[in-house]
């Protein structure tokens, strides 16, 4: 089976509960969850759909702020920005634009507007994103394409941290959380994309692009 993120083959067992196996990449460390065990593109809707995270919902401000506080530090005055996976209510988004910064969003449910991933961005967004994706490989590598010279992905994510406390992390019970993330998996991204990384935080990590685009 090769591993969603580097393609690696070599996966282990990771761990197993009541519903689903884990495997880790041999290559990269990340955790994933086979595909025989991912819910249809229906089940995962309905499932967003129960969310009720909304605009004027202060603890859900104070937590995207984890992210877009010490984005902003980073950024230049009116860098132009993306939200990829905003959902159905883009916060992250509106706080990034009260600080300035003009904001696009994406989302494959929520926000399908396919232009928003046909232009460059001085930094883009994804919180608690990367968890859900089948293919996190291909679809980070197409963001980071979308980033301009001296850009920055943005990912907000929990981290695993090791086998005993993944045992009883609650971050699993979500059904639609499939791929997980350690300061490992980040440092191999890191790697294949050319970039710098920097854990801002125990669930952000930002990836910091080069001067100049690759040949």
């Amino acid at each position: 089976m090769h591993c969603p993120l580097c393609r690696h083959l070599a996966a282990h067992p990771y761990h197993r509960d009541n519903s689903r196996e884990y495997l880790q990449c041999a290559h990269c460390a990340l955790v994933f969850v086979p595909s025989g065990f991912h819910l249809s593109r229906e089940e995962e809707r309905a499932y967003y759909d129960l969310h009720e995270n909304g605009l004027g919902d202060a603890g859900y401000r104070r937590f995207l702020n984890r992210c877009a506080g010490p984005l902003m530090e980073r950024l230049d005055e009116y860098a132009e920005g993306l939200d990829f996976g905003c959902g159905p209510a883009p916060l992250l988004a509106q706080l990034l634009e009260e600080g300035g910064h003009p904001m696009r969003v994406y989302d494959p449910f929520y926000a399908p507007d396919e232009t928003a991933l046909q232009r460059r961005y001085d930094f883009i967004v994804t919180t608690e994103v990367v968890e859900h994706l089948s293919a996190p490989g291909p679809e980070l590598e197409a963001l980071w394409r979308l980033l301009r010279p001296r850009g920055l992905l943005a990912v907000m994510t929990k981290r695993v941290i090791s086998p005993e406390r993944f045992a009883g992390w609650h971050y699993t019970r979500d059904p639609t959380h499939i791929c997980f993330f350690s300061d490992t998996t980040f440092h191999w991204l890191a790697g294949h994309l050319r970039g710098r990384l920097e854990l801002a935080g125990p669930d952000v990590a930002f990836l910091h692009k080069s001067g100049v685009d690759p040949e």
